[in-house]
């Protein structure tokens, strides 16, 4: 066994096994469910911006994004502009509202301010099938790192990663894993920028030599939400899933209501944008050096093969494990709050219960862990292996067509109707699906005789998704939930004004309870 391997071996261990001990050997207490699901909603703004940055610096932010600044140059540095202007948008629109509305899953959040049980099964159908997408994506990453760096089959990285996560979201829920994710986020930063700076150290002092001979640069096959187009409309549709898609990630937007209220909610995603935007500073250094020294290697693989490319030997050796160690932190954040945002979303009921009852529902959620972290392994060696990033994208595009429409204009617009919503979640989800389906299965020449934006859907279907749930609304107006008044002025005034404020603005001359 090569010194390389054994780094490797080190480094995934290490993480794997200390992020378990750390949910399992001393797990968070909790008195009630809503200590459990969101960890007494007492997470302070800069522990729960780190969170939410360990959440969203997934594989695609770790490896993916590098790899494709390699392969395609300058325009695919709007990935990180995306990635980062995604927050922007869910802090102005939806972080405040959203916590003031005393929810807590988008399920129950669609159910409240609608009141249709339909809506909130199709709610959950999407936010099920987003978070099954980024845990096949994470899984599927986690087998390629591990075969790449060590030779092992590929489903040995999924399974390790799927028993670790679940150990760590069984044994005490949001609070382990907060504490967990908070603490994984600075460790991939310190490892990825600390690998990052001894690289170009070595470029810039002469340490390292690019190939002598030049290498073809793989040509990639498949396109989907513009994943690797640098043309201007595959920028256009990675911004706009990025911008509007990153509201409807589960994992991410559960972060919402472990906020002690509105305000601390809001200063969480401040302090995730500044971590975000110190983070995405590394993938571009990544992938200048990639450009260079690995130009001939997949986009996925080139983070971890650059180090021995550029010094052979123990030092490269040592660079590779810690890079591979910090991407399984990646994928192991991810996983944890993916599968506690979608336990918490299939258990039944609501969080409000008796303490009789409190056991029940607790089991039905790691009933609902286990079996979810089961189905996603079962998919990610069943689906197809192709670039995570597009499995990652297609989710954005997805969130962006269906769960961000539903949250803005229940947020912001009184006249949203059960229908309206429902008709549009339809729409939106059922388009998304069938574009996919015809990228995936239908001869290209026909697709581009019909001109059908199958690889770029979210700047098209997301419009069409908000003029279906306007337009059926207006024509609806008999299944707008009674009280909507209310509903909007409890997620839009701040809480120190307390009910009182609720009910005067409730209660103004010429407005009706609805």
């Amino acid at each position: 066994m090569t010194t390389a391997v054994l780094a490797s071996l080190l480094g995934v261990a290490v993480v794997l096994l200390g992020s378990a001990a750390t949910g399992v050997v001393r797990p968070r207490r909790y008195a009630t469910t809503l200590d459990f699901y969101v960890a007494a909603r007492a997470v302070g703004p800069w522990r729960n911006g780190a969170a939410i940055s360990s959440e969203y610096t997934s594989a695609v932010s770790c490896l993916s994004l590098a790899g494709l600044i390699a392969l395609h140059g300058v325009p695919m540095l709007w990935y990180s502009v995306g990635a980062t202007g995604g927050y922007v948008v869910v802090l102005i629109l939806v972080v405040a509202p959203l916590r003031r509305s005393g929810t807590y899953t988008l399920s129950d959040f669609a159910q409240w301010r609608l009141g249709s049980p339909l809506v909130r099964r199709l709610v959950t159908g999407i936010v099920t099938v987003i978070g099954m997408i980024y845990l096949v994506a994470q899984l599927q990453a986690a087998g390629v790192v591990l075969h790449l760096v060590t030779g092992l089959p590929p489903w040995a990285g999924g399974v390790a990663t799927a028993v670790a996560a679940v150990a760590v979201a069984l044994t005490a829920g949001m609070g382990s894993v907060t504490g967990l994710q908070a603490l994984q986020f600075w460790l991939k930063l310190l490892i990825f920028a600390g690998c990052a700076l001894v690289l170009w150290s070595a470029w810039r002092w002469g340490m390292a030599a690019p190939p002598a001979v030049p290498v073809p640069r793989p040509v990639q096959e498949h396109v989907l939400a513009g994943t690797g187009d640098p043309s201007p409309l595959g920028v256009l549709s990675v911004l706009v899933s990025c911008a509007l898609g990153a509201m409807g990630l589960p994992h991410v937007i559960v972060r919402v209501y472990a906020s002690p209220d509105g305000r601390s909610a809001r200063r969480s995603v401040v302090a995730a944008l500044a971590m975000l935007v110190a983070f995405y500073l590394l993938p571009p250094v990544y992938g200048v050096l990639g450009r260079v020294f690995a130009p001939g290697v997949p986009a996925d693989a080139m983070v971890l093969v650059l180090p021995a490319r550029m010094l052979p030997g123990p030092v490269g050796d040592a660079l590779t494990g810690l890079l591979a160690a910090g991407a399984f932190a990646a994928f192991l954040a991810t996983s944890c709050g993916v599968l506690v945002a979608l336990g918490a979303t299939l258990s039944p009921g609501t969080p409000r219960m008796a303490r009789i009852a409190r056991i029940t529902r607790i089991g039905r959620f790691r009933g609902s862990v286990a079996g979810v972290a089961l189905t996603a392994l079962l998919l990610s060696w069943a689906a197809p292996h192709g670039s995570v990033i597009l499995l990652v994208m297609l989710g954005f595009g997805l969130s962006a067509a269906t769960l961000c429409p539903v949250l803005v204009l229940g947020i912001w617009w009184r006249g949203l109707s059960a229908r309206g919503a429902a008709a549009g979640l339809v729409v939106g989800g059922g388009l998304i699906a069938a574009l996919v389906a015809v990228e995936g299965l239908a001869p290209a020449a026909l697709v581009a005789g019909l001109g059908l934006p199958v690889h770029y859907p979210a700047p098209f279907v997301a419009p069409v998704a908000f003029l279906v749930m306007v337009v059926v609304s207006l024509a609806t107006p008999g299944s707008v939930p009674a009280g909507v008044s209310r509903k909007l002025a409890r997620m839009h005034i701040p809480e120190d004004l307390g009910e009182a404020g609720i009910d005067r603005s409730s209660r103004r001359p010429g407005r009706s309870s609805r």
